[in-house]
């Protein structure tokens, strides 16, 4: 009997150490429960510790920054352009007592932060205009060449922003801070992951856009069309210049020409009339076709050469 009763004291107090023991990592902190009581001060440091074995229980909780992930919400600008908005913010455990009596673990705080956060975000948000939530504080632009692009829509602010997103977020983190050291919890950050129309808004956006697009794209065309009309114009004057130049030049040589011609048939007839009066009747012969019939006069001039011919 022994050996059983030894194997079974074993056991107990196995089972009453291992009860009574817990290993504490350095990414942890922990809190002693008693009868569904917290009992004793946060245990933060890491190693081996000691509890009352089977009526006590340890509840630990992460020491590290941990992420929160909002919905996706819509909610309308303070110019009534309704947005999609996506959030998400960095938080910790600060006082684990107080995290267990309010949330009691993740699930709950996570839960306590999504109405906490997206309500501060909702108010935030729908008293801002659009173009403070998009815009950042450092946000220029030089209107002069967008103006010169054609880029400038009517009723567009092109001002520097008087908040910026970042600031916006300052206010999202510092209005939701406020209410969470009773849940124990430390807000570190808030950030705005992603904002954008809602699909009905979304679409008339790039309807909108589509024809400011094509609108600056007739004003191209049509500013192209008149330049390129200009320019033919222009090239049409000056071939017609040049043209112009070219027949008078054309026509003084034709006249200088003529006046040669004119001054050197003058000698030639000049030094022999009766020979220069042959040779034009024999040239005028050279232009004949074959079979020409010719009706002539018999005191014709140009007769007198082939008559004469004739009586030879």
């Amino acid at each position: 009997m022994k050996g059983p009763l030894a194997l079974a004291i074993g056991l107990i107090l196995a089972l009453t150490l291992g009860s009574a023991t817990y290993r504490l990592d350095q990414s942890e902190q922990a809190i002693i429960v008693q009868f569904g009581e917290p009992v004793g001060d946060v245990v933060t440091e890491p190693g081996l510790h000691f509890k009352l074995p089977f009526v006590q229980e340890v509840r630990r909780f992460d020491r590290r920054l941990l992420a929160w992930d909002g919905d996706v919400s819509q909610i309308p600008t303070l110019g009534r352009e309704f947005v999609l908005v996506d959030t998400t913010a960095r938080w910790r455990i600060a006082d684990p007592l107080k995290f267990l009596r309010s949330v009691r673990d993740e699930s709950g705080a996570r839960t306590r932060m999504d109405d906490i956060i997206d309500s501060v975000t909702r108010d935030i948000i729908s008293g801002t205009d659009l173009e403070e939530i998009v815009r950042s504080a450092d946000w220029k632009v030089d209107s002069a060449v967008l103006v010169e692009e054609g880029g400038v829509a009517e009723n567009v602010d092109l001002d520097k922003p008087k908040k910026g997103r970042a600031k916006l977020e300052q206010e999202i983190l510092a209005a939701a801070a406020k209410q969470m050291p009773e849940l124990g919890i430390e807000l570190l950050d808030v950030r705005i992951r992603r904002i954008n129309y809602i699909d009905s808004v979304r679409r008339q956006v790039e309807t909108r856009m589509i024809s400011e697009r094509q609108s600056i794209a007739e004003r191209f065309r049509a500013e192209g069309q008149g330049r390129s009309s200009e320019i033919l114009g222009e090239m049409e004057r000056e071939l017609r210049k040049i043209r112009s130049e070219a027949e008078r030049k054309a026509a003084e040589i034709r006249g200088k020409a003529d006046a040669e011609a004119t001054r050197i048939y003058g000698e030639a007839y000049g030094a022999d009339p009766e020979f220069y009066a042959f040779f034009r009747t024999l040239e005028s012969y050279r232009h004949l076709e074959d079979n020409a019939t010719l009706m002539l006069d018999a005191d014709s001039e140009f007769f007198r050469y082939l008559q004469s011919t004739r009586k030879r």
